[in-house]
């Protein structure tokens, strides 16, 4: 009987969760941070810190591995003449202030007039997530999220009003919780009709 060859423990196909491993440099960044607070590195419940909060960061910037526009590459045509607001409100979403590297929390609405063609409506929701998932401002992912659409999906026209809360001022600085934050970025359609800006505008609720 032939030897099965055990599967290298040390390759990621052993371990599909496998987590990331994390250079000496980022540790001692953090171990630095945690020093510089107050606290001490190297005590039980943070021996680990370092890693984990690495790790963390990896995935609160996933959207730096990705070019959000791929998620609008496929689109559908036949859409039985309808010619109307496609819209998709209250997207919840995270980011992080690249000020103060805090999280914003809140959630998004994401309409377009289409043209000729539709793209799926979770697309517009990764397309936010892709460009939220990065350190941000939440005027240029208010834009970013707008102009995306409008050169990919190319539709009469786009509309995106993002709501959130900022904990770099909730948390910290003025300390004011329950305070929230509105965006918008109209184009085409909606920025040059009043009506029909008006129109999209109650539909999302505002």
């Amino acid at each position: 009987m032939s030897s099965q060859v055990s599967p290298d423990e040390d390759s990621p196909r052993h371990d599909p969760l496998r987590k990331p491993d994390v250079p000496d440099n980022v540790q001692d960044a953090i171990r630095t941070l945690i020093e510089w607070a107050g606290d001490d590195p190297t005590r039980e419940g943070l021996v680990d810190t370092p890693k984990r909060v690495a790790r963390a960061w990896l995935e609160y910037c996933q959207g730096y591995q990705e070019d959000p526009a791929v998620h609008l590459s496929r689109i559908f045509e036949e859409v039985g003449g309808y010619d109307e607001v496609v819209l998709l409100k209250d997207i919840p979403f995270q980011s992080h202030c690249e000020h103060h590297m805090a999280p914003i929390i809140g959630k998004a609405a994401i309409a377009y007039l289409p043209r000729n063609h539709v793209v799926g409506i979770s697309k517009l929701a990764r397309v936010l997530h892709g460009f939220a998932r990065r350190l941000q401002i939440q005027e240029r992912l208010t834009a970013e999220v707008a102009q995306c659409i409008w050169e990919h999906l190319k539709p009469q026209g786009v509309a995106v009003v993002i709501e959130a809360n900022h904990a770099c001022m909730t948390a910290r600085g003025v300390r004011t919780p329950g305070v929230g934050m509105i965006t918008s970025r109209m184009m085409g359609t909606f920025l040059e009709d009043e009506r029909s800006r008006k129109e999209v505008l109650s539909l999302m609720g505002y």
